[in-house]
């Protein structure tokens, strides 16, 4: 089997996370350009960070198929592995209904009409997708790699244009919270946190990696620095042109892009959103496609779920099913998908961390070719960082009652798994407890 490159990896890794920064465009709205700015300097200092260094140790000591899975699965046992798996299959459906609306709002800049078929188009895309990730990885990190440039090259011409001097309408822009309640800095939160989300994602396919433990952290590395840089000079670029959020929440970047260069620049901007949206699901589709494979071998899913193509070798059922049940979740506004996709992530978080630790305490000897440099101690305030932001960004939706009903059905789902767990032990095999 031919196995991903770290330059293969590294543009999956960024489609996987970001994906350019289609999807901000509400950001700007909850919280304006100042303090748009602030969250997007302070957040992934507090919620990625933490998160790619626990990434990059358990992968450096288990770079095996189904990754987080597999490494709560060891720390903690099979129950936990299950409610790991249980809630990173639900957020990855709400994550990937995502992605087929935007990629309709952004197909919309050339053919307003659109907007009338999104559930068709959003099929579509789905099943193409779906039959890019049965012909196996290779391809997919290919097709990465491209749609990674052609999400890329807008945003570079929106800088060039910016910077021209007859472009700055508003030249000082420093971060502030100034006058913002709590229910609008944590939708903020929400959307910077969704968009720099999914780096434990990437590790669900480390057996099909080349040298996985040296290509995840090259990968990692570059994929960060390149999101963080990307998301700073877009908030500087929307802030320089003066344009009103309101216009850039309605008509995206390419409202942007039509404002600083014209209509030619909006259209390569559109061109670029409907590219990026299409790497982000094909590449999530990989890494959540591997989780039912290693949950069905522990005889936690059917064993249908375990049927391997027979030239691809890719798990093929998981595929299709998880495009059935994405084929649903379009139905949900952006929104509240993206309140649903955080609780649940910051679920499974939480768990890859308590692992980390106690596989700290359990194995101290275990060889890690990367190893975070703190000791428990160390570690738990590390953790304490996420958890935190974690926290606020709950309470405040909790508080916003527009947005309190989508906050209760994720901890409905989050409390599915317990249910789902006493269903499979009670019809399985003893060894199931």
């Amino acid at each position: 089997m031919r196995k991903l490159r770290p330059v293969q990896l590294a543009a999956i890794i960024f489609l996987t996370v970001s994906g350019g920064p289609y999807g901000l465009e509400p950001l700007f709205t909850y919280v304006g350009t100042h303090g748009a700015l602030l969250l997007l300097l302070i957040t992934p200092f507090l919620w990625d960070v933490p998160t790619i260094l626990t990434v990059l140790e358990l992968n450096a000591m288990m770079p095996v198929t189904g990754g987080y899975y597999q490494w709560v699965k060891h720390a903690l046992g099979l129950r936990w592995a299950f409610f790991e798996g249980w809630w990173t299959w639900l957020y990855t459906f709400l994550d990937l209904a995502i992605y087929p609306v935007l990629f309709v709002s952004y197909a919309a800049f050339f053919f307003p009409e659109m907007a009338h078929y999104k559930i068709p188009v959003c099929l579509v895309i789905i099943w193409s997708s779906a039959i890019l990730n049965i012909l196996g990885i290779v391809p997919v990190g290919k097709a990465s790699v491209l749609l990674s440039l052609i999400v890329l090259i807008p945003f570079g011409l929106i800088f060039l244009f910016v910077l021209h001097p007859a472009a700055t309408v508003h030249p000082f822009f420093t971060p502030s919270m100034h006058g913002l309640g709590l229910p609008a800095i944590s939708m903020g939160l929400y959307t910077v946190m969704w968009n720099f989300l999914g780096w434990d994602n990437a590790t669900t396919y480390a057996g099909e990696v080349a040298r996985p433990v040296r290509s995840y952290l090259t990968s990692i590395c570059i994929a960060f620095i390149l999101v963080f840089a990307l998301y700073l000079l877009t908030a500087w670029s929307v802030h320089r042109s003066g344009i009103d959020p309101a216009v850039l929440n309605d008509g995206g970047f390419p409202a942007l892009g039509v404002l600083t260069g014209g209509r030619w620049l909006g259209i390569v901007v559109a061109i670029g959103g409907m590219a990026g949206q299409l790497g982000l699901y094909s590449a999530v589709l990989l890494s959540v496609s591997r989780v039912p494979q290693v949950m069905a071998d522990d005889q936690l899913l059917p064993a249908w779920f375990c049927s391997l193509h027979p030239r691809f070798g890719t798990p093929y059922v998981s595929i299709i099913a998880s495009s059935a049940v994405v084929s649903i979740l379009v139905l949900f506004t952006f929104s509240d998908l993206i309140v649903m996709d955080i609780i649940l992530y910051g679920a499974g978080l939480s768990l890859e961390f308590i692992a980390l630790l106690v596989l700290r305490r359990r194995e101290p000897d275990t060889p890690r070719p990367f190893r975070i440099p703190l000791g428990n101690t160390g570690l738990i305030v590390l953790f304490l960082l996420p958890v935190g932001i974690y926290i606020v960004a709950i309470s405040g939706i909790l508080i916003a009652s527009e947005k309190a009903g989508p906050a209760l059905l994720a901890l409905a789902m989050l409390f599915s798994a317990p249910v789902a767990w006493q269903f499979i032990r009670k019809r399985k095999k003893p060894s199931v407890a």
